[in-house]
Protein backbone atom coordinates (compact mmCIF):
# COMPACT_ATOMS: atom_id res chain seq x y z
CA UNK A 1 0.00 0.00 0.00
CA UNK A 2 1.68 3.11 -1.13
CA UNK A 3 1.38 6.47 1.40
CA UNK A 4 -1.34 8.52 -0.74
CA UNK A 5 -3.28 5.23 -0.65
CA UNK A 6 -2.81 4.72 3.25
CA UNK A 7 -3.36 8.38 4.14
CA UNK A 8 -6.94 7.87 2.58
CA UNK A 9 -8.10 5.21 4.25
CA UNK A 10 -6.83 6.85 7.53
CA UNK A 11 -9.10 10.01 6.72
CA UNK A 12 -12.00 7.48 6.41
CA UNK A 13 -10.75 5.74 9.52
CA UNK A 14 -10.96 9.32 11.23
CA UNK A 15 -14.19 9.89 9.58
CA UNK A 16 -15.67 6.39 10.74
CA UNK A 17 -14.69 7.33 14.37
CA UNK A 18 -16.35 10.80 14.59
CA UNK A 19 -19.44 10.31 12.78
CA UNK A 20 -21.52 8.56 15.18
CA UNK A 21 -20.04 10.53 18.56
CA UNK A 22 -22.47 13.60 18.88
CA UNK A 23 -25.16 11.09 18.34
CA UNK A 24 -23.55 8.50 20.37
CA UNK A 25 -22.08 7.62 24.16
CA UNK A 26 -18.80 5.70 23.68
CA UNK A 27 -17.08 2.82 25.47
CA UNK A 28 -14.10 1.26 24.71
CA UNK A 29 -14.06 -2.39 25.18
CA UNK A 30 -10.35 -3.61 24.57
CA UNK A 31 -9.61 -3.21 21.09
CA UNK A 32 -13.45 -2.34 19.63
CA UNK A 33 -14.88 1.08 20.50
CA UNK A 34 -19.11 0.77 21.03
CA UNK A 35 -21.02 4.14 19.86
CA UNK A 36 -24.66 3.45 21.96
CA UNK A 37 -27.07 6.20 20.47
CA UNK A 38 -28.19 8.80 22.70
CA UNK A 39 -32.01 9.19 22.26
CA UNK A 40 -34.13 8.44 18.88
CA UNK A 41 -32.28 6.57 15.44
CA UNK A 42 -31.17 3.44 14.17
CA UNK A 43 -28.61 2.00 16.93
CA UNK A 44 -24.87 2.00 16.19
CA UNK A 45 -22.31 -0.56 15.62
CA UNK A 46 -18.63 -1.45 17.30
CA UNK A 47 -15.69 -0.67 15.22
CA UNK A 48 -12.13 -1.39 16.15
CA UNK A 49 -10.90 1.39 18.33
CA UNK A 50 -9.13 3.74 16.78
CA UNK A 51 -5.05 4.21 17.80
CA UNK A 52 -5.29 0.56 19.66
CA UNK A 53 -2.19 -0.85 19.39
CA UNK A 54 -3.49 -4.44 18.42
CA UNK A 55 -6.60 -5.36 15.71
CA UNK A 56 -9.22 -6.71 18.17
CA UNK A 57 -8.87 -9.93 19.26
CA UNK A 58 -11.82 -12.97 20.02
CA UNK A 59 -12.12 -11.95 23.53
CA UNK A 60 -12.86 -8.24 22.59
CA UNK A 61 -15.56 -9.19 20.31
CA UNK A 62 -17.52 -11.51 22.76
CA UNK A 63 -16.63 -8.64 25.26
CA UNK A 64 -18.73 -5.89 22.68
CA UNK A 65 -21.26 -8.47 21.44
CA UNK A 66 -22.23 -9.57 25.09
CA UNK A 67 -22.24 -5.79 25.66
CA UNK A 68 -24.73 -4.73 23.14
CA UNK A 69 -26.99 -8.10 24.06
CA UNK A 70 -27.25 -6.67 27.44
CA UNK A 71 -27.78 -3.36 25.97
CA UNK A 72 -30.63 -4.52 23.66
CA UNK A 73 -28.60 -4.07 20.71
CA UNK A 74 -27.59 -5.48 17.21
CA UNK A 75 -24.55 -7.06 17.34
CA UNK A 76 -22.82 -5.54 14.15
CA UNK A 77 -19.42 -4.83 14.53
CA UNK A 78 -17.80 -2.61 10.96
CA UNK A 79 -14.13 -2.04 9.65
CA UNK A 80 -12.25 -1.33 7.01
CA UNK A 81 -10.38 -4.99 5.68
CA UNK A 82 -7.15 -2.92 4.72
CA UNK A 83 -6.96 -0.93 8.19
CA UNK A 84 -7.78 -4.59 9.98
CA UNK A 85 -6.72 -7.42 7.85
CA UNK A 86 -6.46 -9.69 10.90
CA UNK A 87 -9.98 -8.80 11.34
CA UNK A 88 -12.22 -11.01 8.70
CA UNK A 89 -10.69 -14.13 10.81
CA UNK A 90 -11.64 -13.07 13.99
CA UNK A 91 -14.93 -12.90 13.41
CA UNK A 92 -15.74 -15.85 11.36
CA UNK A 93 -14.45 -17.77 13.62
CA UNK A 94 -16.67 -16.21 16.44
CA UNK A 95 -19.73 -17.41 14.31
CA UNK A 96 -20.53 -13.89 12.47
CA UNK A 97 -21.23 -13.79 8.47
CA UNK A 98 -19.32 -10.78 7.37
CA UNK A 99 -20.53 -8.88 4.42
CA UNK A 100 -17.68 -7.42 2.25
CA UNK A 101 -18.58 -4.38 0.52
CA UNK A 102 -16.66 -3.04 -2.08
CA UNK A 103 -15.19 0.21 -0.71
CA UNK A 104 -15.08 3.05 -3.34
CA UNK A 105 -14.02 6.60 -3.58
CA UNK A 106 -14.60 10.13 -5.82
CA UNK A 107 -12.50 10.64 -8.62
CA UNK A 108 -13.43 14.35 -8.76
CA UNK A 109 -12.14 14.52 -12.63
CA UNK A 110 -14.95 11.20 -13.89
CA UNK A 111 -17.69 12.57 -11.68
CA UNK A 112 -20.39 12.18 -14.10
CA UNK A 113 -23.46 14.82 -15.12
CA UNK A 114 -26.84 13.48 -13.18
CA UNK A 115 -28.31 14.48 -16.36
CA UNK A 116 -26.71 11.87 -17.91
CA UNK A 117 -28.15 8.81 -16.37
CA UNK A 118 -31.82 10.25 -16.39
CA UNK A 119 -34.53 12.85 -16.72
CA UNK A 120 -35.87 12.53 -13.67
CA UNK A 121 -35.51 15.39 -11.87
CA UNK A 122 -33.24 15.02 -8.37
CA UNK A 123 -34.05 17.59 -6.08
CA UNK A 124 -31.50 18.42 -2.85
CA UNK A 125 -32.57 18.78 0.24
CA UNK A 126 -29.68 20.88 1.96
CA UNK A 127 -29.66 23.63 4.61
CA UNK A 128 -30.11 26.43 2.11
CA UNK A 129 -33.19 24.98 0.98
CA UNK A 130 -36.62 24.42 2.24
CA UNK A 131 -37.05 21.11 3.73
CA UNK A 132 -39.94 19.80 5.40
CA UNK A 133 -40.73 16.11 7.55
CA UNK A 134 -42.32 15.46 4.49
CA UNK A 135 -39.30 15.60 2.17
CA UNK A 136 -37.26 13.73 4.89
CA UNK A 137 -40.03 10.75 5.44
CA UNK A 138 -40.25 10.40 1.72
CA UNK A 139 -36.54 10.07 1.93
CA UNK A 140 -36.95 7.33 4.44
CA UNK A 141 -39.37 5.50 3.05
CA UNK A 142 -38.16 4.81 -0.39
CA UNK A 143 -34.90 3.84 1.96
CA UNK A 144 -37.11 1.39 3.26
CA UNK A 145 -38.98 -0.05 0.74
CA UNK A 146 -35.92 -0.40 -1.86
CA UNK A 147 -33.60 -1.79 0.85
CA UNK A 148 -36.08 -4.50 1.42
CA UNK A 149 -35.52 -5.83 -2.15
CA UNK A 150 -31.88 -5.61 -1.98
CA UNK A 151 -29.60 -4.98 -5.65
CA UNK A 152 -30.98 -3.55 -8.82
CA UNK A 153 -33.68 -6.06 -10.53
CA UNK A 154 -36.83 -4.59 -11.04
CA UNK A 155 -39.53 -5.69 -8.91
CA UNK A 156 -43.05 -4.73 -8.00
CA UNK A 157 -42.68 -2.57 -4.82
CA UNK A 158 -43.28 0.88 -5.94
CA UNK A 159 -45.14 3.87 -5.11
CA UNK A 160 -48.37 2.42 -3.31
CA UNK A 161 -45.43 0.30 -0.49
CA UNK A 162 -43.59 4.01 -0.38
CA UNK A 163 -46.71 5.92 0.99
CA UNK A 164 -47.60 2.75 3.15
CA UNK A 165 -44.06 2.93 4.76
CA UNK A 166 -44.73 6.85 5.58
CA UNK A 167 -46.96 5.97 8.28
CA UNK A 168 -44.96 3.61 10.27
CA UNK A 169 -42.07 5.96 10.42
CA UNK A 170 -40.39 7.41 13.38
CA UNK A 171 -41.24 11.15 13.94
CA UNK A 172 -37.98 11.42 16.56
CA UNK A 173 -35.87 10.13 13.71
CA UNK A 174 -37.48 12.43 11.17
CA UNK A 175 -36.82 15.38 13.68
CA UNK A 176 -33.29 14.35 14.41
CA UNK A 177 -32.23 14.49 9.92
CA UNK A 178 -33.93 17.71 9.92
CA UNK A 179 -31.47 19.05 12.34
CA UNK A 180 -29.07 17.84 10.92
CA UNK A 181 -29.80 19.09 7.30
CA UNK A 182 -30.30 22.07 8.53
CA UNK A 183 -26.98 22.46 10.46
CA UNK A 184 -24.84 21.37 7.53
CA UNK A 185 -23.94 17.97 8.72
CA UNK A 186 -26.14 15.80 6.42
CA UNK A 187 -27.53 16.59 2.70
CA UNK A 188 -29.95 14.13 0.88
CA UNK A 189 -32.13 14.07 -2.69
CA UNK A 190 -34.54 12.98 -4.40
CA UNK A 191 -35.21 12.14 -7.43
CA UNK A 192 -39.38 12.24 -8.09
CA UNK A 193 -41.43 12.92 -10.80
CA UNK A 194 -45.23 15.16 -10.51
CA UNK A 195 -46.94 12.11 -11.39
CA UNK A 196 -45.32 8.89 -9.40
CA UNK A 197 -44.00 11.42 -6.36
CA UNK A 198 -40.39 10.29 -5.21
CA UNK A 199 -38.49 7.45 -7.04
CA UNK A 200 -35.23 7.09 -5.32
CA UNK A 201 -33.57 8.98 -2.59
CA UNK A 202 -30.19 9.31 -0.78
CA UNK A 203 -28.16 11.19 1.67
CA UNK A 204 -24.82 11.95 2.79
CA UNK A 205 -23.24 12.71 6.03
CA UNK A 206 -19.99 15.21 6.57
CA UNK A 207 -17.54 15.73 9.08
CA UNK A 208 -15.06 18.31 7.85
CA UNK A 209 -13.64 18.11 4.42
CA UNK A 210 -14.94 14.22 4.26
CA UNK A 211 -18.38 13.35 3.35
CA UNK A 212 -19.54 9.42 2.75
CA UNK A 213 -23.08 9.03 1.00
CA UNK A 214 -25.22 6.65 2.21
CA UNK A 215 -28.75 4.84 1.94
CA UNK A 216 -29.23 4.85 -2.11
CA UNK A 217 -32.46 3.37 -2.69
CA UNK A 218 -34.69 3.04 -5.70
CA UNK A 219 -38.36 1.94 -5.27
CA UNK A 220 -37.92 -1.75 -7.02
CA UNK A 221 -40.87 -0.80 -9.68
CA UNK A 222 -38.52 2.45 -11.09
CA UNK A 223 -35.39 0.38 -11.16
CA UNK A 224 -32.96 0.46 -14.49
CA UNK A 225 -33.81 4.12 -14.73
CA UNK A 226 -30.74 5.58 -13.98
CA UNK A 227 -32.16 7.06 -10.94
CA UNK A 228 -29.65 5.91 -8.12
CA UNK A 229 -26.67 6.85 -10.45
CA UNK A 230 -28.23 10.45 -10.36
CA UNK A 231 -29.03 10.94 -6.89
CA UNK A 232 -25.42 9.49 -6.61
CA UNK A 233 -23.97 11.98 -8.52
CA UNK A 234 -26.04 15.09 -7.80
CA UNK A 235 -25.28 14.75 -4.17
CA UNK A 236 -21.41 14.39 -5.09
CA UNK A 237 -21.51 17.19 -6.99
CA UNK A 238 -23.21 19.21 -4.45
CA UNK A 239 -20.59 18.16 -1.77
CA UNK A 240 -17.40 18.88 -3.76
CA UNK A 241 -19.19 22.44 -4.13
CA UNK A 242 -19.03 22.66 -0.55
CA UNK A 243 -15.71 22.27 0.05
CA UNK A 244 -15.36 18.52 0.27
CA UNK A 245 -12.35 16.96 -0.40
CA UNK A 246 -13.13 13.39 -0.29
CA UNK A 247 -16.61 11.25 -1.26
CA UNK A 248 -16.61 7.96 -0.39
CA UNK A 249 -19.30 4.99 -0.21
CA UNK A 250 -19.59 1.22 0.45
CA UNK A 251 -22.04 -0.52 -1.95
CA UNK A 252 -23.73 -3.62 -0.84
CA UNK A 253 -22.59 -6.14 -3.38
CA UNK A 254 -20.43 -5.96 -6.96
CA UNK A 255 -23.60 -5.61 -8.75
CA UNK A 256 -23.99 -2.61 -6.83
CA UNK A 257 -20.89 -0.83 -7.34
CA UNK A 258 -20.77 -0.86 -10.79
CA UNK A 259 -23.67 1.97 -10.79
CA UNK A 260 -21.26 3.92 -8.61
CA UNK A 261 -18.09 3.16 -10.47
CA UNK A 262 -20.39 4.68 -13.45
CA UNK A 263 -21.07 7.64 -11.88
CA UNK A 264 -17.16 7.94 -11.18
CA UNK A 265 -16.44 6.67 -8.09
CA UNK A 266 -13.43 4.10 -7.83
CA UNK A 267 -12.76 0.95 -5.53
CA UNK A 268 -9.67 1.60 -3.22
CA UNK A 269 -11.04 -1.70 -0.84
CA UNK A 270 -13.30 -3.40 1.48
CA UNK A 271 -15.96 -2.37 4.18
CA UNK A 272 -16.88 -5.49 6.21
CA UNK A 273 -20.12 -5.36 8.37
CA UNK A 274 -19.90 -8.30 10.95
CA UNK A 275 -23.55 -10.28 12.33
CA UNK A 276 -24.52 -12.71 13.43
CA UNK A 277 -25.69 -15.32 10.33
CA UNK A 278 -29.38 -14.62 9.85
CA UNK A 279 -31.30 -18.28 10.79
CA UNK A 280 -34.03 -18.96 7.95
CA UNK A 281 -36.88 -21.15 9.07
CA UNK A 282 -37.72 -24.33 7.69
Amino acid sequence: MDADHADLLDRLEQFYDAVPRDAARVEDHGSCVLFVREGAGWPFYARPRRGATRSPSLADLNTVRSRQRELGLPEALEWVHEINPELLTVARSAGLSVLEAPLLVLDPAALADPAAFTHVPVRLLTAATPTTAANVAARRAVAAIGFAAPGTSRGEAGPAQRDAALRGLDVAALDEELTRIANGSRLAALAETPDEGTLASGMAMRVGDVAEIAGVATLPSARRRGLAAAVTATLAHALLAEGVEVVFLSAGSEEIARVYLRAGFRRIGTACIAEPPTITPH
